[in-house]
């Protein structure tokens, strides 16, 4: 475990504020934010740690080894910002989804702009793979954000499976958890589940999740370890592709109502200047720009440090 002090703890806290608050939004991922903040392989790694060797450490060595073992101080502080901005910050957020969604997005646009660039310059070689990597992972996740929503299920094998794609794409730069969920078709019950304390859905889905959360970041720390930049250029792509989905300027084209909640299963993006309506282009501008400049200002202030 990484020697930290108190500061350094806070401010992770506030990246897990940052990466909670991207979480909310369908289509943003939180796995962007602790790729750009400087804490995506330590959190990969910290996940990893996290496996039936700990009962046997526990046994041996007391629970403060198990706890250096899988960083709970990092954890801990991460998990703390993500339940305080979730909290916190979801409901601003889903106000500023409704009310002023072009603006919103197009903070969000610019941020994630930003981002191909950061993850990008992290691929030490490119090459014949890396490129064909980045490619396929940009057509993916493009392929993706274009397909239909499924019809709403309460299968509890299907919802422990929606619980577990859902939180790989959460920690996946690029892709939003919330969306795959919609597009499972998996979103209405899960939704309703949690406003009707429904224990025996939410405990599913809370599995699916654990599942799927200890054994995808095996596979990612796994990835990093061999084939880093070949992982980095996959990133990178989902990143590219997940850009469809977060154009601000889209025509709606079908809504469906999920529990109190209305959100949109079908839209089509277009120009600023063919949008129906105020579509606000110059402070829309102003903020992709804002959202493009805050990566290279956080990269240039965690460089200096």
């Amino acid at each position: 475990m990484k020697e930290r002090r108190l500061l350094d703890y806070i401010f992770i806290t506030l990246k897990g504020m940052a990466m909670g608050a991207a979480d909310v939004v369908p289509g943003v991922s939180g796995g962007t934010i602790a790729f750009i903040s400087g804490i995506y392989e330590e959190l990969i790694t910290s996940i990893n740690n996290i496996n039936f060797s700990l009962i046997t450490l526990l046994r041996k060595e007391g629970i403060k080894a198990v706890w250096n073992k899988v960083n709970g101080n990092f954890l801990l502080a991460l998990f703390l910002g993500i339940f305080i901005s979730v909290l916190s910050l979801a409901k601003f957020l889903s106000w500023l989804l409704e009310n002023q969604p072009i603006l919103l997005w197009s903070f969000f646009f610019g941020l994630v702009v930003a981002s191909i660039f950061f993850v990008g310059k992290e691929i030490t070689k490119w090459n014949l793979g890396t490129v064909v990597v980045f490619i396929l992972g940009g057509a993916l996740a493009f392929f993706i954000t274009e397909l239909p929503v499924s019809e709403n299920t309460d299968s509890l094998p299907y919802l422990f499976m929606s619980g577990a794609l859902a939180i790989c794409a959460m920690i996946l730069p690029g892709i939003s958890g919330a969306f795959i969920l919609v597009l499972l078709g998996s979103y209405k019950t899960i939704l309703d589940a949690v406003h009707e304390r429904d224990i025996k859905i939410i405990l599913t889905v809370g599995i699916g999740a654990l599942f799927g959360l200890l054994s995808f970041a095996r596979l990612l720390k796994w990835m990093f370890n061999h084939y880093k930049n070949i992982t980095l250029a996959l990133l990178t792509g989902f990143i590219l592709g997940s850009l469809n989905k977060i154009w601000p300027w889209k025509k709606v084209l079908e809504t469906r109502t999920f529990g109190d909640k209305t959100m949109v299963v079908d839209d089509m993006n277009v120009l600023p200047w063919t949008f129906d309506g105020d579509n606000q282009l110059m402070l829309a501008i102003v903020l992709a720009i804002t959202g493009f400049s805050l990566i290279f200002i956080l990269e240039k202030a965690a460089s200096k440090k």
